[in-house]
């Protein structure tokens, strides 16, 4: 079978699940989008490993990477080889001193784990076909700039305490797609004092 490589794009709220969130991911060689539906834990997972935030304590895929580093494990490669009933499937393939072993896994976690490791996400090209999105030029980027114009009118609005306080907010309620985006508004803020 014909795999395709493919690379994280974005998370964005679902517009067609409540309370979901959409995982996109990108077709490396190519235009498609494969749209994956994940719930707002797998998306906050991913999130703080996109952002960059270190949580004061290791979350679980941290600690899987940790455990992995130390027994000399390493993830070599996500494949979302499957989708079922509208469910995608994936597996990690790991390496320990030569011997590759595949391990079934959820799409969300195989890619909080791909992150980590900074290894390649692969799918095949019958699930691209059958599930990916072809995007024209120009209309990602337009979506995009809605998006983010309108989050930055709200946040102009709020002073620095009241951007402080609903960072602590976002935080105590592990939001932190939602924190970082106001942390980096903070410090754009306090960049321009």
């Amino acid at each position: 079978m014909d795999k395709v490589e493919l690379r994280f794009l974005r998370i964005t709220y679902s517009h067609t699940h409540a309370g979901a969130y959409a995982l996109i991911l990108s077709e490396l060689e190519g235009d498609r989008r494969l749209p994956i539906i994940i719930g707002g834990v797998e998306a906050q997972a991913i999130a703080i490993q996109v952002e960059n935030i270190k949580p004061a304590r290791p979350l679980t895929h941290d600690l899987f990477k940790n455990v992995a580093d130390t027994l000399g494990i390493t993830l070599k490669e996500v494949i979302i080889n499957d989708l079922v009933e509208g469910i995608f499937h994936a597996k990690l393939v790991l390496d320990q001193n030569g011997h590759e072993v595949e391990i079934d896994a959820r799409s969300s976690d195989a890619i909080a784990l791909a992150l980590r490791f900074d290894c390649p996400i692969h799918t095949y090209e019958f699930i691209l076909s059958a599930a990916g999105l072809k995007v024209e030029e120009g209309e990602e980027e337009a979506e995009e700039s809605k998006t983010t114009a309108k989050a930055e009118k709200k946040a102009a609005s709020m002073t620095i305490e009241e951007l402080r306080s609903k960072l602590e907010e976002a935080l105590d309620n592990e939001d932190y797609e939602r924190a970082s985006k106001i942390r980096d508004e903070i410090k754009k803020r306090e960049g321009t004092n």
